[in-house]
This record gives structure tokens, C-alpha cells and sequence, in this order.
């Protein structure tokens, strides 16, 4: 086993440290050609990942690129490399370490390529580049060791499926190269295991000692959630109470839009000026550097931020977590109450404000998922074809290529080992030709076959193009925010649409600041301060989970108990109601209420899976009930449930949600649907069928809709068989409209619908008039008119507010 050099133990008994048993083990298996360690937060893991480095470059004999270190987060990296400079400096050893990440400057990229330190911190994007270049065999030939840090963060999105093949291009590259994954929050570890392996051979799991439960609750607060929402502004005074009373707290939210007006509003609330601060992916590298340095320097009491600060990240003093909002993944939450007291053997502490009545029911089962050490997940296993046509181009760009051995190559990968020749052929077909309907048109014959199964690229020049375009994020347009005036000051980026509704004088918030709108100049938003005036809001897209299916069936089973003894009196007395006036929704059922309100037929169907997969369960219905002559006007739905209103009832329901040939009927449904347009231009992006990026400009979102509109519409006449429509299926039906989820639903309920007709609005289905579009009410009176609008629902569902 590895031994640490004499000045890195002197580095140790300086702080009073010793190796934890899992870095032992880390050591004695240092020459494994992968491993997959899990490991609690604040437990040293990734010190754990890189030990065996350190020691190997103690004696300074390597040359060039040793370890690669790849994190999700950009601030993950900036993290990662200050904590690596203390022992290296400290130990007086010499080894250089420097990160890659969008932020790099263009001169240090270059000199990195022909330069490499012996250690680079940098993200799947980064490295997707790197292997672009001709030189990638000589950047990357003395590899010993590639270091995946919350690999579990990647292995659910399209940028772990993109390192993945990144990873294989390695191996083949450094043929010795040894696979580190680091990981704390694993629902099943077996499944990331083989993420992580070169297939076909596997990959041992190493477990380390999980540490003491997290002490966790939901905040009391003076007031009751509201009805609908989800911003939890009701929560304040609370929450600032609790920031007074801690060293540092992080407030974190589900979305930037929701951390920036709750920080705008923390703010105007700080009467003792607390120092805050907010981090977002969307705020500038400026801003977000600043605050984290303060959060470094223990400066900060409190920071709002999202999902930007979510992994592995060591920050100072951080005593509490806040989560603003039900969790939505009991993973998600268990990552962030890792936040706090980052430290081994050292119980986590955090609180949950829930933004409303309903995810009162949410967070509590998160608190006993997390209580129960049971996690959510449903990670894919079957790699995505656009990004693995992106990969192959991706590949061209450094030379000509095998098909075979690139085949062979990628096959290696955990989500790729049962991918076929012919889905394979397919894909370099595509990126070849761009298809039986486009191969006429010269900009998509990219790849030329220079002998039987050796391709390269058609045209050096394309290589460019290709490499402006990499990546697996596909970012609502955004243009950027500096203050106005030459050498103005960056704030970060808002997105093109919200960009286009603004006027002379508009106010809007970023960065926690109130700023006025002073005009456009070549694509940056000009603003100037204005911190007097009431803001609009910019609208961040960011991301927008859905209840999981492990936890919704929590929710169900606590509702079906009818014991609400934990819940606040405010819920209980709600949820106590609902069984007087209705009955509640239980596992394996269907609980479908009809009644009427205001001139219309209402129907409310708890089907608990998430917005997307109810908003496509209430196109399904209300295509029945057209077809029927039920004539239905609109719906609304959430996470937990899907309110549609008619002319006419519906007296039963089942007719319209019979399993069989609902495929068929949504395909036909699909075919001329936004959605299925949405879904076809992101994968085209992806796949490098159409380019966002051309040197020195960039395409704007209207430019590139247009263009896969026409797209779309020309391959489902001329090709209906064309690789990116397969593609464009498979996506909508696993993403926007969560068929997969609609598809369970309807297997585990079968006929087992329990339809009640009320002569009211029930309790449970009375928040979902309130839901966003239902009630449009504006205006400096919006909160007094939504109270309104709650006391005389709930007086219609029998409860009394007083």
C-alpha cells in the first residue's frame, strides 16, 4: 500500500488529521483501473480521489498531464483547486494544478493544450473540447488517472452520457488510465458502478462509514404557507431569524427566478443589514467569484442560491441549510443538507420552508425518505444518439477515424454496452451525410470516407464550426447584462424573450439588484441602477424538476393513513376536511372528484406524477372528452394533480384512460405539436444538425426555431424514418411530456378509478384555481386579491381561514 511522503504527513500532524479509513482503502487500491467510492458529505472524499496523485508526484519525475479532475459545477473546480494549494504548497511539492472550465481564458487553453499541468480541474464540456484537437494524444499521453467528483449529478443528464464517451476516447488515448468516481448521495450504487466501468469488465464499490443521521425539520413560521406559489416569501421574518442565529446559512431554491426574488425581497426585509449574498448560474463569473471568496473569507451570514452551489463544495462556516421549497428528489435534498457542518462525523442541520399548503404534505415525506436512508432515482441506461453523434463528429475533428474501433471504443461505455452496429451506422451515416432527405445539401455532408471504414472529416475547416457547437446544455438564448457606459460593469444574463417584452425605463431584477432598462447595443442589454422602483422579474429558465415517483407514492401513502398528527395545525385542518368532504388519493388508485363551479363542469384527477406526465395525462382526457362532445375549455396542472373545466360533465371518466392504444394516439397527437418541435430542435443542437454558434456571432432563438421548424416539417415528409425524428420520440416521450410516467400510471391504476361526483369544490382540489394562469390577477394589490380570492375558495370548500 501507498505511504505518505514525510512532508504531506508533516501537512497532517500540522492540523491534527489522520486518514479516515476509507483513504486508507483508497490507497491500497490505488492501482484499480476504476473504482467507485461513496462517501458522506464532509468525509474527505475527495482528498480521498486524490492522495494516490499526490503521492505519485511528490518526487516530481512526471511529466505533463497526470490527473484530470471532472466536476459538474465550474465553482466545484475554483473550490477544489484552492483546497489542493494548501498541502501542495504547504509540502513544498512540485506540481502544478490549473483548471479548464468556459471561464479560462483562450491564451491559457492553447497553452495548456502543448503544456498541460500535471493536474486540470475542468467539466465534461472543457474536456469535450480537449479530445477535438489533433494534438489530444500528446495533451493526454501520460495520464495515469481520471477523477469523476458527484458522479451521481452527471450520471442522470446528457453531460455524464458526453464524459462517458469523453472517458472512452481517453483509455484508447492513455491505455493505463485509472477511473475514480466520488460520489456521496447513491440511491443505487450498482447502477452508477456500471456508468463508470470499461466495459465489459466492472467496477468494485467502496463504501465508506455513512456518519451520523442529519438533524432535520421544517421551519416553524408565524404565518401558514399559502394556498399556491412557490416563491415561500411568506417565510421570512423566520428565516432571517434563523440567519441571525447561525454563522453561515445557505437558502437554497429549485430555480434562479425563485432565488432572486426571494433575495430581493430578504433584502428589503435585512433592517440589520446583514451582509447576503445571491449565486446563480446565470449572475457573471465576476459576481459569482465575489461571493464565493466571501463565503471563503466567512464574510457572508447568508447566501441564496440555487443549484450553482449544490455539490462537494467546502464553504467555510456553514452551520444551516435552508431549503426554500419541497425538494422534489429526496437526492436533492440529501445534497444539499450536506452543505452544512461540512465535516466527518459531524450531523448536518437543516430546515424546509415549504412554499405552500400542499408541499407541506411534499417535504414531509422527504423527511422521512431521507430519516429511512431510502433515496429516489431512475437513471437511463441507454445512451442518447444525438449525443453520441456529437461525440463521433466530435472524434473527426482530432483525425480520421475506424469505425470499428470507434465502435468497439464505445461500446466500452456503461450507457452505450448494448448499442447496436446498425444504431451505430446510423449515426455516423447522419453525421456523414445528414440523412436520406438532406444529403443533397453540401452543409451537412460532413464526413467523407477516405477507405472502406475509415472516416474524416470532408472539410478541415469544419472542424470550427464543430467545436463552437459542443456540448450537451441547451440554454434558453440569453443576452448579456452590464451597467451602461463603456467598460460597464457585467451582471450576468437574462434570456432573449424576456429581453425582447422590455421598454425604455422597464425595471427588472438580477443579482438581487433593481436595475432600469436603458436599451439594446450589439446584444447587451444596457441597464443602470435603479434600486427604487418596484421590479419586474427576469425569467430565468434554469431547471424544473419533478416530484419523483419514489416520493410521490410517499405522499400518497401519508395521505391514504389518515394520520396527520406531524403536520401543522394549519394542514391538518385542511387535510382532515378533505376525508369529511371527499376521500383521499391511495397508492395503486385513481382518485378522480367532478363538481361544479361558476357556470362550469370542473374534474380533478390526482394522478401524483409530476407536472409534465399530468399536464400530458389532461391532453389525453380532454382529447376524449372532445371527441365525446364533452367540450372541454382548458386545464391547469402540478406535480401532484390536474384540474380540467368544460361546458358539459363528465360522468365517467375510465373511457379516456384505458392503457391500450394510448401510444398510438399520442404519437398521432405529437406529430404537429409544439412539443414534439421543442424537443426535435434541442436534439438537433445536440446532434449538430443546426448550429447556435458561427464565429463572431451567435444565432438568436428565433433564427434557430425557424430553422428546425423547417427541418422537422421537411424530414417528416420526405424521411419520416430519419434518425433525428426517431430521436425526437424518444426524447418528448421520456422528458416534456413524461409519457413514461403517464405509461405507470395507468398500468399500476387500471380500472381501479374511484370517481366522486361533490356539489362543491373539494379542499385538496381548491389550491389548483390559484395555480399561475388560472387566476390572473396583477397589480400593487396582487396579495390582498389572491387572499381574497383563498378565503372564498376555501369558504366554498367548507374551510374557514379565521
Amino acid at each position: 500500500m501507498m505511504s505518505l511522503p514525510s512532508p504531506l504527513a508533516r501537512f497532517f500532524d500540522s492540523r491534527n488529521w489522520s486518514l479516515h479509513p476509507h483513504q486508507t482503502e483508497m490507497l491500497a487500491r490505488a492501482d484499480a483501473p476504476s473504482l467507485l467510492l461513496i462517501a458522506p458529505t464532509g468525509g474527505g472524499k475527495t482528498l480521498a480521489g486524490f492522495l494516490p496523485t499526490l503521492i505519485e508526484l511528490a518526487d516530481g519525475t512526471h511529466e505533463g498531464l497526470h490527473t484530470l479532475y471532472v466536476s459538474p459545477l465550474k465553482a466545484l473546480a475554483n473550490d477544489i483547486k484552492r483546497n489542493l494549494r494548501t498541502p501542495i504548497e504547504e509540502a513544498g511539492f512540485p506540481i502544478r494544478v490549473e483548471d479548464r472550465t468556459g471561464d479560462t481564458p483562450q491564451t491559457q487553453r492553447k497553452r495548456q493544450r502543448a503544456d498541460p499541468p500535471h493536474i486540470l480541474l475542468t467539466t465534461p464540456e472543457s474536456l469535450a473540447l480537449m479530445i477535438s484537437y489533433p494534438d489530444a494524444g500528446r495533451t493526454f499521453k501520460g495520464l495515469k488517472r481520471i477523477i469523476v467528483d458527484e458522479i451521481h449529478a452527471l450520471a442522470d443528464s446528457k453531460r455524464g452520457d458526453q464524459l462517458m464517451l469523453c472517458l472512452s476516447r481517453l483509455q484508447t488515448l492513455a491505455p493505463g488510465l485509472r477511473r475514480i468516481g466520488l460520489s456521496a448521495t447513491v440511491d443505487d450504487p450498482a447502477v452508477i458502478a456500471h456508468y463508470l466501468a470499461r466495459h465489459p469488465d466492472t467496477c468494485p464499490i467502496l463504501h465508506a462509514d455513512p456518519g451520523p443521521p442529519p438533524d432535520i425539520a421544517i421551519l416553524p413560521t408565524t404565518d401558514a404557507p399559502p394556498w399556491a406559489g412557490a416563491g415561500g416569501r411568506y417565510a421570512i421574518p423566520d428565516v432571517l431569524a434563523e440567519v441571525r442565529k447561525h454563522n453561515t446559512t445557505l437558502i437554497f431554491h429549485n430555480t434562479r427566478a425563485q432565488a432572486e426574488i426571494f433575495f430581493h425581497n430578504l433584502w428589503l426585509a435585512n433592517d440589520d443589514d446583514l451582509p447576503i449574498g445571491i449565486h446563480h448560474g446565470a449572475l457573471s463569473k465576476e459576481a459569482r467569484i465575489r461571493v464565493e471568496q466571501a463565503m471563503v473569507e466567512g464574510t457572508l451570514k447568508a447566501i441564496v442560491a440555487t443549484g450553482s452551489l449544490d455539490l462537494g463544495i467546502d464553504w467555510g462556516d456553514v452551520d444551516l441549510v435552508i431549503q426554500i421549497g419541497a425538494p422534489k428528489k429526496v437526492k436533492n435534498l440529501v445534497q444539499r443538507i450536506g452543505r452544512a457542518n461540512h465535516r466527518y462525523n459531524s450531523p448536518s442541520k437543516a430546515r424546509l420552508v415549504p412554499a405552500n399548503r400542499f408541499e407541506v404534505v411534499e417535504c414531509i415525506a422527504a423527511l422521512e425518505a431521507v430519516r429511512d436512508g431510502t433515496l429516489d432515482g431512475d437513471l437511463r441506461l441507454d445512451g442518447p444518439l444525438d449525443v453520441l453523434s456529437q461525440h463521433i463528429a466530435c472524434v473527426a475533428c482530432a483525425g480520421d477515424f475506424s469505425e470499428d474501433a470507434l465502435y468497439t471504443e464505445v461500446r466500452s461505455v456503461g450507457p452505450y454496452s448494448t448499442l447496436t452496429r446498425a444504431t451505430f451506422d446510423d449515426c455516423v451515416n447522419f453525421v456523414a451525410t445528414g440523412g436520406y432527405a438532406l444529403r443533397a445539401y453540401d452543409r451537412y455532408q460532413r464526413l467523407k470516407e477516405r477507405e472502406p471504414g475509415v472516416w474524416g472529416l470532408r472539410d478541415p475547416r469544419a472542424a470550427r464550426q464543430i467545436r463552437m457547437n459542443l456540448g450537451t446544455i441547451i440554454d434558453t438564448d440569453t443576452l448579456k447584462v452590464r451597467y451602461r457606459g463603456r467598460g460597464g460593469a457585467p451582471l450576468g444574463e437574462i434570456e432573449e424573450g424576456f429581453a425582447a417584452t422590455l421598454s425604455k425605463n422597464d425595471t427588472f431584477l438580477i443579482g438581487g439588484q433593481v436595475v432600469r432598462f436603458e436599451g439594446l447595443r450589439e446584444l447587451i442589454v444596457e441597464v443602470s441602477p435603479n434600486p427604487n422602483r418596484e421590479p419586474r422579474i427576469a425569467t430565468f429558465m434554469g431547471y424544473k424538476w419533478s416530484t419523483s415517483v419514489h416520493l410521490a407514492d410517499r405522499i400518497q401513502r401519508i395521505l391514504h393513513s389518515g394520520d396527520f398528527s406531524a403536520f401543522p395545525d394549519h394542514t391538518r385542518e385542511w387535510l382532515d376536511l378533505q376525508i369529511a368532504r371527499s376521500q383521499m388519493p391511495q397508492p395503486g388508485r385513481l382518485l378522480v372528484e367532478t363538481f361544479p363551479r361558476e357556470g362550469r363542469h370542473h374534474i380533478c384527477l390526482y394522478g401524483f406524477c409530476g407536472r409534465n406526465a399530468n399536464q400530458t395525462l389532461a391532453l389525453l382526457v380532454t382529447k376524449g372528452m372532445e371527441e365525446a362532445g364533452l367540450e372541454p375549455l382548458g386545464f391547469v396542472a402540478t406535480d401532484y394533480a390536474v384540474l380540467i373545466w368544460g361546458l358539459k360533465p363528465v360522468p365517467d371518466v375510465a373511457p379516456f384512460l384505458h392503457n391500450d392504444g394510448v401510444h398510438a394516439a399520442l404519437e398521432s397527437w405529437l406529430k404537429g405539436n409544439a412539443v414534439m418541435k421543442r424537443t426535435f430542435r434541442n436534439a438537433a443542437i445536440i446532434a449538430g444538425l443546426i448550429d447556435r454558434n458561427f464565429p463572431g456571432k451567435r444565432s438568436s432563438g428565433r433564427q434557430a426555431t425557424f430553422s428546425s421548424d423547417i427541418l422537422y416539417d421537411t424530414l417528416h415528409r420526405y424521411d419520416p424514418d430519419h434518425l433525428m425524428l426517431r430521436i425526437t420520440e424518444e426524447e418528448a416521450m421520456r422528458g416534456h411530456i413524461d409519457f413514461g410516467r403517464v405509461e405507470l400510471l395507468l398500468e399500476t391504476v387500471g380500472d381501479r378509478i374511484d370517481q366522486i361526483a361533490l356539489d362543491r369544490v373539494s379542499p385538496l382540489a381548491a389550491p389548483l384555481f390559484l395555480e399561475m394562469g388560472k387566476v390572473p390577477i396583477k397589480g400593487r394589490a396582487e396579495s390582498r386579491l389572491l387572499q381574497e380570492e383563498a378565503t372564498r375558495l376555501m369558504s366554498d370548500a367548507g374551510l374557514s381561514l379565521d
